[in-house]
């Protein structure tokens, strides 16, 4: 069994408050055992960082991008274990997990080649002003169990392309591929640049509660986020926050469900379902109503479900036993109050969190399966006949990360989309995230972007130079 280790300071240390298993949610079998942290060893990586902050705060642009595409390079160097260690860990078929360490790859160069410019507000004889951006400080970043490698490097290369330095903890249930990242990131990187804690015992806690650090970025549940928001009141952290989604899709009643189906069903099952901006909620128009649920289910006939390091496996397992419980108490509420599940609907027999892919009819707001996020293999298809409607239906979620409008009238639909309460709206799509383009939340979803030069800028501050001549 491979032994892990924390990463502070360049060095790899043992937890100091022992360790924990790890499972693999495809076997229920334990894939190594974790390091635990004390909060002593949280402090210890959060004065690791602030030394090198001292200096790394003012390496140059240059020098900044150069270690983003060293480290790109370190990981397509190990793509295949880091790969099998997501497969492991978190579930996920080998292909798509193949996917996330490629995705990781490309985001990383994408995020060295973003800029900082100086901006120019007045230059005259007698005065120019300047404005700059400055790094904040520590970072600290907190990621999910559904991307976990992809969400690391969400994190923690904008914050080193912009000068910080960083401190990271990623969810008990996938610590590994995270360490290993940070492992990567120290063959190339100066010692304290990137420190990893791990731990379910307060480390979360403890860190946005930390005078030390000076902004955290955290992807999860919106309770988690309230929680950072009121540890973080202390020294006025600063805050990045992509909580919980219920993405509404709306098809319009031009759609052709044969033309569509496959996008919607892969748009909304991706990665099983557990991904914050997947497609969770459907609102199908009542004239085609019967022959999307007809063609999501022909689609879900298609995948071939089990453990992700199987040859020919599409579908993996729910990643853990509280969240296959979840999944599985929605679909058994939505079946008591009247719902048809038209495919899927009971958990697969034997080891491993397995829940096959279910498309469930007959349901409308009000139920649980629409109301609340599932975060599992669960689509609730949702009757419409009043377009209008469909709209408010879908904006009244407390929650807006994403949203879709399907229709080939891509004027109508773009209208649509466009009174859509969500961060994003997606035309005849849904889910993509693109590293130009800025991605967050509204409402209960959170606030702050991430990705492209708005999401760099969120780890910074703005320091005005007014020049006198």
């Amino acid at each position: 069994m491979k032994q892990y280790s924390l990463m502070i300071n360049g060095q790899q240390v043992a937890g100091e408050a022992g360790t924990f298993k790890v499972l693999n949610p495809a076997t229920e079998e334990v894939v190594a055992l974790c390091p635990e942290a004390s909060l002593a060893q949280l402090d210890a990586a959060v004065a690791s960082a602030q030394a090198c902050f001292e200096t790394w705060q003012y390496s140059s642009n240059d020098e900044r991008k150069q270690l983003l595409h060293s480290i790109a390079d370190r990981l397509e160097a190990n793509a295949d274990e880091l790969a099998r260690i997501v497969v492991e860990e978190q579930g996920k078929p080998l292909f798509l997990a193949q996917m996330e360490v490629g995705g990781a790859v490309a985001w990383t160069r994408a995020t060295a080649e973003l800029e900082l410019p100086v901006e120019i507000l007045e230059d005259g004889d007698t005065k120019r002003v300047e404005v700059h951006r400055k790094p904040l400080g520590v970072v600290g970043s907190i990621t999910p169990w559904n991307w976990p490698l992809m969400i690391a490097v969400w994190h923690i290369m904008p914050a080193i392309r912009s000068g910080n330095t960083v401190v990271s903890k990623p969810s008990g249930l996938t610590p590994f591929n995270t360490i290993r990242l940070v492992e990567i990131i120290n063959e190339v990187a100066p010692a304290g640049l990137v420190n990893v804690v791990t731990g379910e015992s307060g480390i979360g806690s403890g860190m946005s509660n930390h005078p030390g650090i000076r902004k955290i970025v955290f992807t999860g549940s919106t309770p988690t986020g309230q929680s950072i928001m009121r540890g973080a009141a202390d020294n006025l952290k600063r805050l990045t926050l992509e909580l919980g989604g219920n993405d509404a899709g709306i098809i319009l009643p031009d759609a052709d469900p044969s033309v569509i189906a496959e996008a919607v069903f892969q748009t909304s099952f991706l990665n099983m379902g557990q991904t914050c901006a997947a497609l969770k909620r459907l609102y199908v128009h009542d004239s085609i109503y019967e022959e999307m649920c007809e063609k999501l289910a022909d689609e879900a006939a298609k995948q071939n479900v089990g453990n992700g390091m199987n040859e020919g496996v599409t579908f993996g397992p729910i990643q853990n036993h509280k969240q296959f419980e979840l999944v599985n108490g929605l679909v058994e509420d939505a079946r008591a109050n009247g719902a048809r599940i038209i495919c899927g609907g009971a958990p697969i027999e034997g080891a491993g969190y397995f829940y096959p892919p279910t498309i469930v009819a007959d349901v409308t707001d009000g139920c649980r399966l629409v109301d609340e996020e599932q975060f599992g293999p669960v689509l609730p298809v949702i009757r419409y006949s009043d377009v209008d409607d469909a709209v408010k239906r879908a904006n009244a979620a407390d929650v807006g990360l994403g949203g879709s409008v399907w229709s080939p009238d891509i004027a109508k639909a773009t209208e649509i989309a466009a009174r859509l309460e969500c961060g994003t709206a997606w035309i005849n799509g849904h889910s993509e995230l693109l590293p130009y383009a800025p991605f967050g939340g509204c409402k209960m979803s959170g606030f702050g972007v991430e990705f492209g030069q708005e999401g760099l800028l969120e780890y910074t501050s703005t320091q005005v130079l007014n020049i006198n001549k």
